[in-house]
């Protein structure tokens, strides 16, 4: 890599952080206790490290974890110990953050790009899920986990904002990395190919079908999540879900959305 491509890409990164930590403050919606959904804020850090690999992925999500501790420092006022303070700086910051790194890791290895990167994406969510869960049920169980049964509510608190930020970040990419070529010197607009009208209406259904059954998903299960009495958030709340209607909806939208994708992929191939 001569001086000119390494400037560029270093000013790359510099602007995806930032461009990162600014749709990582467009809350859509925020948790009581840590966590939220945004604005796929970890798509620029996946760019940069399927354009420039691995290593410059790490590089600029470590920055990003490091920028969201400072952001999110009073977090660190709910405990006292220094190991707890580790805990929370490693899990759900640090290694959380820091694992979108390896979104760009299938580049080689899948030939579609929206593929490849979509694959890094969701790995990378679920490791980072995985992270704030094992921080749910160790440093804050008693705090705003219960201790009883610390890991089973980790699991769903963590649930509540992981999967939806993990559905827009998963949408956002797959469109981005099919309409532009990430794997050109500067990033260009993909040649468009004749699509038609009904491929592009039953994408359009598939996508508002899944939105449809992710906000119903969402209201069933947050309406419960506040104390009748005090009106605070209480997790324990969350047994009075009707979880089988949740499975019902959620199923019917994956097969629904499935099927319309599966269609609006048939007429387009054929066209």
């Amino acid at each position: 890599m001569d001086k000119k491509t390494n400037l560029r890409a270093l000013t790359e990164c510099s602007i995806m952080i930032a461009l990162s930590t600014v749709l990582s403050i467009v809350k859509l919606f925020e948790m009581p206790y840590g966590g939220s959904i945004t604005l796929a804020s970890m798509l620029p850090i996946a760019i940069i490290a399927y354009r420039h690999g691995t290593k410059l992925g790490f590089t600029s999500a470590l920055a990003v974890s490091l920028i969201q501790m400072l952001l999110g420092m009073k977090n660190f006022s709910y405990f006292s110990t220094w190991r707890s303070f580790v805990v929370l700086a490693v899990l759900d910051y640090v290694v959380a953050f820091g694992v979108f790194g390896i979104s760009g890791m299938f580049k080689k290895k899948l030939k579609k790009q929206s593929t490849a990167l979509t694959v890094g994406i969701i790995l990378a969510s679920l490791l980072r899920y995985l992270c704030h869960v094992i921080s749910g049920a160790t440093i804050w169980a008693g705090l705003s986990i219960p201790t009883e049964a610390a890991l089973v509510y980790s699991f769903s608190y963590n649930a509540t904002y992981m999967i939806p930020e993990t559905v827009i970040l998963t949408v956002l990419t797959v469109y981005v990395a099919s309409v532009l070529d990430l794997s050109a010197a500067v990033p260009t607009r993909m040649r468009s190919e004749k699509v038609s009208k009904v491929s592009i209406c039953t994408s359009i259904c598939a996508g508002a079908v899944a939105a449809g059954g992710l906000i119903a998903d969402i209201v069933l299960i947050f309406s419960k999540l506040q104390n009748a009495e005090s009106g605070e958030f209480d997790i324990t709340s969350l047994g009075a879900v009707n979880w089988l209607a949740v499975i019902i909806i959620t199923a019917l939208t994956a097969i629904i959305s499935l099927t319309l994708a599966l269609i609006a992929k048939k007429y387009a191939r054929e066209n």
